[in-house]
């Protein structure tokens, strides 16, 4: 978009600007670095042609460091993201933009430092920030779907690039690696037990899967295109759902 483009955008969006923001990370062997980044683009993309919102460039950096073990992962530290993501937000506020979705790809790694950033943009910018994360607006559909649980490069995230990047997933070199069962320790956002809070694992940890199964937690073997369209379709409805509140707020 030229700048121009970018003037009458603000005027047609009602304000509406969307942040899509993943991460560059090992996804094993059959899946790209930039999969979190990829889904993120790919729902603010289809949502923003159907509602004439405006999609922000990407951000194709999260926090990391658990997966540093494998080549090709970049980490940044949180006080970067949180600056990168308020600086961010700033500076097309002061363009006119005034309504602000970050649609979150890499789960809840990244959420602390977006609510803080988000935080901070709505209290001293006095705009309005909200959060999409797929993991946690597609409870209803994974389990309609039957996916297993949240792991990393696993069935939910398979068959979802199936859908949406099918030329950059390598199915012939996907392993499963099935999670090992802890009474109080669960990442998936779909868990309704008691759990503890999720710390990301040690880089000791991460070089037993890395080494088990090239860096993935799951059945990826399971996924398929399929599921990967009903599951996409749903998260972008859930999207849009969330841009039309928001005009209307």
């Amino acid at each position: 978009m030229t700048w121009e483009e970018v003037k009458e955008a603000i005027k047609k969006s009602n304000g509406i600007v969307l942040i899509p923001i993943g991460s560059t990370e090992q996804h094993g062997r059959h899946l790209p670095l930039g999969t979190d980044t990829f889904v993120a683009i790919a729902l603010a993309e289809e949502a923003a042609k159907k509602t004439g919102v405006v999609v922000a460039p990407p951000i194709f950096y999260g926090w990391s460091p658990h997966h540093m073990v494998l080549p090709g992962t970049i980490t940044i530290r949180p006080e970067v993201l949180i600056e990168l993501l308020y600086d961010i937000i700033k500076s097309l506020k002061e363009h006119g933009f005034n309504k602000f979705i970050v649609i979150n790809g890499h789960r809840i790694v990244n959420i602390p430092w977006i609510q803080i950033a988000a935080e901070r943009a709505q209290r001293e910018l006095k705009v309005k920030v909200v959060i999409f994360d797929p993991a946690y607006m597609s409870k209803e559909i994974a389990d309609k779907l039957g996916f297993g649980p949240i792991g990393h490069g696993e069935e939910i995230e398979t068959s979802h690039m199936l859908y949406i990047r099918p030329e950059l997933v390598y199915m012939n070199k996907a392993v499963d690696y099935k999670h090992e069962e802890r009474r109080l320790y669960h990442i998936d956002p779909r868990s309704t037990r008691d759990t503890l809070c999720y710390v990301p694992s040690t880089r000791e940890s991460m070089k037993k899967v890395a080494t088990i199964s090239g860096g993935i937690v799951g059945e990826p073997t399971k996924a398929s295109k399929e599921k990967g369209k009903k599951y996409h379709e749903h998260l972008v409805r859930r999207l849009i759902e969330v841009i039309e509140n928001m005009k209307q707020s």
